[in-house]
Parts: structure tokens; sequence; C-alpha cells
């Protein structure tokens, strides 16, 4: 029965986790004299985010019955007609939300405390993962531009400090810095975007925007005579690429990898890098009145997607195969939204939470067997060691390939079904895009899995590579930039902090005749529940979400993009579409994917060697990382020096201290030189001066050659 939800409970939502929080930071740390230990810091923080989940639940099951909330709870300032307020609105997308962000959000705290256990900073990093949490749920319970900003800006400044947890390595101060001044840019769009709008429509109520959406398709922005609304939905769709990481704003996404593992899974899984996905799906009223920023959006996602998978294939460090994996997909969702297949992109963003948190805990799990050793050239034959690492990273891995039946394939093959299926500007290389990357994520996916789980055991030999002589032929170029301070995290973990933990050689992983151990049930119990969601979330939740009533009045879709019609109309099932998959493409390119990587990697390593050689320059170019940070670093940031140089010689140093600073001493110096020399004292030098003064005047007033 419908009916309204108590907003005092709403407020649990958010105020759990930041309650947490300050009891972790504030109580937890030296700031206040380390007044609580750390078991009333996982405690707090961990009961604070399982009442957000089970209030969320709640919530969810409320939505499902019909109840709904739309509405402020705090008015914060107001300025004429303009109400700026904290408000919440519940529906079928902010609940499905809430549920994902909390119970992901707990599955990482309950892991940290293992992963945690030996670092200096546990309870800050416990204070940390909370507050990210409150921010991320300020975000997507809100019903106003101004908290939805809120929470955007939140979320960001929070990923800055887990990013730099580390504070004392550069290269974690370099990855934290470069995420932020990257987001700043994206949220220069974003809020020029809300500007466009609130400038148009006088409101930063969703609701009331979306109720003159029409009257915004007719406007122009002044002065320049675009369409108001597109110019307004591409910027705010330039705040999604800094957020959701999307090209060219991607370049932050991988080096976050110098942050602990845990964030890796709460940024990279179900919270910040998701945002722009759910704003986007949020404004879906205002984005369906624009076909131009639609294209804009499938053509950027579409290059997300594949050229990021492209990258994944040649890195060592696993995290950052998991990181590159997570840039892939967050393309496939992008490019979703831009065939108006918001409901698809929504339910992939779920799916993609569950498999990719399992997938970077896992990872970590992995690198704590290896004594944090991050490099899959030093591992092999884990499964036998780690066997719930083992089996939970496999149910990940076909997850994320889109094998029939898993929760992955669900979401991914309605993906590229709606893109066939579209007809605006750029969906047909969003097509191959998406077909492509089918073959191109299950390739690098199980070369790690196959490198790290599978094969000959090459722990404990100092960084012997030879089983791989792809790997092996370019191991010393990896060394020499490890040498200079670039990407020296490529070849050490990221995580390897602990001092305690290094050999004799001064490096980290196993020591010769030590062998990998499975992780301790605090870690290994959150990689259990995940995997269940990640296997069977899909087929139960595919019918609702997608052909049912889930999003009905939520999201909104224009008559004139027929793809999710489409799409419907082929939905006979989740079963009937489980068995249809082993008869289409995107199943053979994923098979196709798994076979060569097991060939390349496992029967026959000369392979990669050759294609090595072969495509060197292509190589070069991957590795470089398509040269975006040299191009940023030279362009922008250079371009920066330059301007700023620029600035300081000719505006600071000629103009305002050479010119109107010193130029109006050196005026008055001159001026006071010429009027002294008529100060001689004597009365008739006064009189000659004031004679020349009443005729100067004389002439001003009553000019005679102009008589």
């Amino acid at each position: 029965m419908a009916g309204q939800i108590n907003p005092n409970l709403l407020l649990a939502v958010p105020l759990a986790p930041l309650v947490g929080s300050a009891i972790a930071g504030l109580l937890g740390t030296k700031f206040f004299g380390n007044v609580v230990g750390r078991k009333v810091s996982h405690t707090a923080t961990i009961l604070g985010v399982f009442v957000a989940l089970v209030i969320s639940i709640m919530t969810l099951r409320d939505v499902m019955g019909g109840a709904t909330f739309n509405g402020d709870v705090y008015t914060w300032m107001t300025i004429g007609t303009l109400k700026m307020a904290v408000g919440f609105q519940i529906d079928a997308l902010s609940a499905m939300m809430m549920c994902v962000v909390t119970s992901v959000s707990l599955m990482v705290h309950i892991y940290t405390i293992g992963y945690m256990a030996e670092d200096d900073g546990y309870n800050r990093f416990f204070s940390y993962i909370s507050l990210f949490t409150f921010s991320m749920l300020m975000l997507v319970m809100s019903n106003n531009f101004l908290q939805l900003f809120f929470g955007w800006e939140a979320v960001g400044l929070v990923s800055y400090l887990l990013i730099g947890f580390w504070y004392t390595r550069p290269t974690a101060i370099f990855a934290n810095m470069k995420a932020f001044l990257v987001n700043r840019v994206g949220d220069f769009g974003f809020i020029l975007g809300i500007g466009l709008l609130l400038a148009a429509t006088g409101t930063m109520h969703y609701g009331e925007t979306f109720a003159k959406a029409d009257q915004l398709a007719s406007m122009t922005v002044p002065g320049l005579g675009w369409p108001l609304l597109t110019a307004a939905c591409i910027c705010l769709f330039i705040g999604a690429m800094g957020k959701s990481a999307q090209f060219p704003l991607h370049v932050w996404l991988p080096d976050s990898m110098e942050g602990p593992t845990p964030i890796s899974a709460l940024i990279h899984a179900a919270t910040m890098v998701t945002a722009g996905i759910f704003m986007v799906s949020r404004m879906s009223p205002l984005f369906e009145l624009s076909d131009t920023a639609l294209s804009f959006i499938i053509v950027i996602g579409s290059i997300t997607a594949l050229f990021m998978g492209f990258l994944g294939i040649i890195q060592n460090d696993i995290k950052r195969v998991v990181a590159y994996s997570t840039l892939s997909q967050l393309g496939y969702m992008t490019v979703a939204l831009g065939v108006s297949a918001y409901n698809v992109a929504v339910f992939h963003l779920m799916t993609h939470a569950f498999f990719k948190a399992l997938l970077f805990l896992g990872a970590g799990s992995v690198i704590i067997g290896m004594h944090h050793d991050q490099d899959m050239r030093n591992m092999g034959g884990l499964r036998k060691y780690m066997p719930i690492t083992w089996i939970t990273s496999l149910l990940g891995s076909l997850a994320l390939i889109g094998t029939p039946f898993f929760s992955g394939f669900y979401s991914k093959d309605s993906i590229i079904e709606a893109v066939h299926a579209s007809h605006l500007w750029g969906s047909g290389f969003a097509a191959f895009s998406v077909t492509a990357g089918v073959f191109i994520t299950a390739f690098y996916s199980f070369r790690m899995y196959f490198l790290v789980f599978h094969g000959e055991e090459r722990f404990g030999k100092a960084h012997d590579h030879g089983h791989d002589a792809h790997a092996h032929a370019h191991d010393a170029h990896d060394q020499a930039k490890a040498a200079h301070g670039h990407d020296a995290h490529a070849l050490h973990d990221s995580d390897a902090h602990h001092e305690e933990e290094e050999d004799d050689h001064g490096h980290h992983g196993l020591a010769p005749g030590q062998k990998p151990h499975e992780s301790p049930l605090v870690v290994t119990l959150p990689l259990i529940l995940l995997a269940i969601p990640s296997v069977i979330i899909g087929f139960l939740a595919i019918g609702p979400m997608l052909f049912g009533d889930f999003f009905k009045g939520v999201i909104f879709i224009g008559e004139n993009h027929p793809a999710m019609e489409e799409l419907a109309h082929e939905f006979h099932g989740a079963a009937a579409m489980g068995v249809h998959a082993f008869t289409t493409a995107p199943f053979w390119l994923a098979l196709a994917g798994v076979v060569a990587a097991y060939y390349c990697y496992m029967i026959n390593p000369r392979v990669p060697a050759a294609f090595y050689k072969a495509l060197k320059p292509i190589h070069t170019l991957l590795d470089n990382k398509y040269y975006m940070d040299k191009f940023n670093e030279v362009v922008f940031a250079g371009g920066a020096r330059l301007l700023g140089k620029g600035l300081w010689q000719v505006g600071d140093r000629a103009l305002i201290d050479g010119f109107v600073v010193n130029g109006s001493a050196k005026l008055v110096g001159w001026f006071s030189t010429i009027v002294r020399t008529f100060q001689t004292g004597y009365i008739y030098h006064y009189a000659f001066v004031m004679i020349l003064g009443v005729l100067g005047t004389l002439l001003y007033f009553f000019p005679f050659w102009r008589a």
C-alpha cells in the first residue's frame, strides 16, 4: 500500500555513519588524546553503517510497496524566492543506491579489520571510510542540486584523504593531488551546469526543475545562442566525466591505487565513481530532451570502454588490472546512458558494485597472502594455498566477463543489445566498442586469474620473471621507471607500508621457502558475502528493474528513443536469456578471450613475447597510457606554468610594479622636479606662475581658436 516514509528514520541513514566517523576520527586519534581504542573505533563505525544498511533495506521494501518521500528536512537559507534546503527524494532509484552503498561499505568496513590490522592509522582509516559513506548517502538521497553538490564535493574531499592515506609516501601525495585536481576540472563544469539551470528556473529543487524541462528546451544561453538545455546537460556530464573517470578525465583513477586496498573497493565499486552514472540517471527528464548531449555521452563512453580495456592487458600490478577494468565498465554504463537505457546503466551499476568490490577485496586478500607483493609475475599457483580467495575471485571474474547466468551477464549483455537498438549519432561506434570490449575484458581478466592462481609457483624467487617472456622483456624498463620515481608502484606494493614485512633484500613479498597463506575470516567472510550477489542478483533483478515497474515515474525515456522498448520486446525471462546467450556473439567473444589468455599464459608464454616484439610501438603507447599524463603535464601543467610566468613577468612586474606603482612614483617625481623650479622665494616668480594659471584657465574654458 502506498504511503509516506518517516523522514526521521531517513535522517538516521546518513547520520549513523557520520556519528561513527566522529567517534573514530575524534576520540580515536591524537586530536582528542586517543580516548578510545581500535575496538571501539571499528565497532562504532561498523555499527553505524549496519544501522544505515538495515534502514535502507526497510526503505527499499517500503518503496517496492509504493511508499515514497520527497521533502525538505532542514531549511538552510532563503534568498528571495530561492530556497536552499537539505531534503530527501526517496524512490526506487535512491533506495536501490542506498542499499548498494551501505552493503558494499559494510563489507569493506569488516574487511578493513583484517587488512589494516598492523597500520598505525587504523582509527583514522575507519573514520575516513565511514565519512565517505555519509557523503555518498547524502548525494544519492538528495532532492535538490545544492545537497547534490555538497555530497559530490564531500566524496571528492574524502577520496583525497583516502588516496593519500599514507601521506609519508611521495607517490601517494602525488596520486591524491592528481585526483583532486582532475576532479576540480569536472566539478567546474558541473557547477556551471547547475548555475545555468538555476538561472533559467530560479530553483534548485529537482521536481521544480523537471517541471520546467519543456520550457528549458526552448531557451538559449544569453549572448551565445546555444540551446540552454544542451549546454546545461553537457556541463553536468562533464562533472560526471571527472567523478566517474571518463576519457579524458580518467587519468586520476589508476593512480588512486596508491591508497589501501579497501578504499579501492569502496571508491571504484559502489560509491564515488558511480556518482556520475547515478546523477545522469536522476536527470533523465533533462537529458532526454537533448540528443546532442546524449550523442556526446555515447562517444565519450565508447572511447572509455574500449581504450581503457586495452590498458588492462599490459598491467602487472594486480590492483591496476582491476582498476582499468573499472574504467572500462564505467564506459559501458556511460554508453547505456547515452542510448537512453538508463535502467540498464543503473542495473549494471548495481551488479558491477558487487563483483568489482569482490575482485578488489580478493586482490587485497592475495596481497596479504603474498606479504604485500602486488606484482602478478611473482605469484602463480595460489589456488591450493588460498582456496576461498581463489573460488571467490573466480566467481567475480566470471561475473565481470559476462558469463551466462552470472550477474554481470544480464547487465552487460543488456547494454550491448540496447546500443545495437539505438539510432542516435555515435551508436555505431559504441556498438563496435562494447562488443570488442567483451573479448578484451575476458582476456585481461583471465590473464590475471591464471597468472595469480594457476601455473608455476613464482613467489620467493627474487623477481624471477622468466615465466613470462613478455613481462620479462620490459621488466627492466619498469624498474628504470621505478628508479626515477615514476610508477614505482607498478613493481612494488602500493600497500607496502609494513616495514617489518620486508625481507633481507629490501623488497616486499615472500622470502625463499615461504608459502602464501589464506587470509583470516574477517577478510574472507566479506568475499563470500559479496560472491553471492555477484552470482544471483542479476537473475533476480533484471525483470523488475529493466522491464517491470520498479523505475516507473523515476526514470523518464522519450518516445523517440526506442532502445528499451526493443529490449522489452526481445526479453522472455531471465532463464531464457541465459540459455539464448550461448548462441550470441558476446558469449563466444568472451570464451575466445578466456581461451586466448589460457593459451598465452599457461600453455605457450612465447606468444606474448612475440606480440611484444612485433607490436613494440603499440606496447610503448599502452605502457605510457596513451601519453595522456605527458600531454596533461606539457599542455595543462606546462601551460599553467607559462601562463603564471607570463602573468608574473608581464602583469605583476611590468604592469603593476613597473607601470602602476613605480611609474606613478616616477611621474610624481618628474612633476615635482618641474614644479619646485618655481619655488624660488621671489614674489614676481609666484606672480608669473599665477598669470600662467589664469591664462591656461581662460584658454581651456574660452578657446579663441574655436570662435
